[in-house]
């Protein structure tokens, strides 16, 4: 069996598990993915480039050779599994940002980086000293999405930050790929993940949420929204 199809099953078992041991009055149990955003002052990126940049390094992260494998990056991964899903934005810039490209990880584009996950309480220095807020980015209508690629739809009138709705679509790009089978996923891993996010108004979003095979999330309210509250829907492909 590949490495692939090791990870591959690790995070569909994850996934369709769902049998969380933290505690949340235990900072020691809570288990948080870090994803860093190369946001520098000049010459800004997109928000939706971000966003699909964030996805995919989640995913990517997810089902690295390294996580079919036996070592401390699958270790942290199961670790991780067996926890709350939380994934934690934040901003990098500068050396900061050159510097996080030296933890285990996954970079995409230039653009955002996702970690090896580890206790709350046990991230490294390098990623604990990114800043969490200032994060978000303008909204921007990036015209038509890939044709034949996955797609997150993010509902807009949540209002989410940059660094929220990064961490909405990671989670929304890993569940499509537990729900792939292991040849779909892989044929998409052998392209790097192509996808596209694309913020939409409510109605749009009800009517992503309805498709067949939709994958959506439902957040737990920790932060800026309200619990339960219906935040990415993610898809094969885009409704028409």
């Amino acid at each position: 069996m590949s490495k692939f199809e090791i990870a591959h099953q690790r995070l569909v078992a994850a996934c369709a598990a769902r049998d969380s041991h933290e505690d949340p009055a235990d900072p020691s149990t809570v288990q948080a993915m870090q994803i860093a955003l190369h946001l520098p002052k000049q010459d800004p990126p997109e928000r939706s480039e971000v966003l699909a940049a964030a996805a995919r390094a989640v995913v990517a992260t997810c089902l690295d050779d390294r996580a079919g494998e036996d070592g401390a990056f699958a270790a942290a991964l199961a670790q991780w599994y067996g926890h709350r899903i939380r994934k934690i934005a934040r901003r990098a810039r500068n050396k900061a940002w050159r510097d996080v490209q030296l933890l285990p990880g996954v970079t995409v584009d230039d653009r955002a980086r996702a970690f090896a996950p580890s206790a709350v309480g046990e991230v490294d220095p390098l990623i604990s000293k990114l800043q969490i807020g200032h994060t978000d980015l303008a909204m921007d209508e990036p015209g038509t999405p890939l044709a034949d690629a996955p797609i997150i739809y993010v509902d807009r009138s949540l209002a989410m930050t940059a660094g929220k709705a990064a961490a909405q679509v990671g989670h929304g790009s890993m569940m499509l790929a537990a729900a792939m089978s292991e040849e779909e996923a892989a044929a998409w891993a052998a392209e790097d993940f192509p996808l596209s996010v694309r913020e939409v108004d409510a109605e749009v979003f009800r009517t992503a949420c309805a498709q067949e095979d939709a994958v959506v999330i439902i957040d737990a309210g920790f932060t800026e929204i309200a619990p339960d509250s219906a935040t990415v829907c993610a898809l094969r492909r885009p409704i028409a």
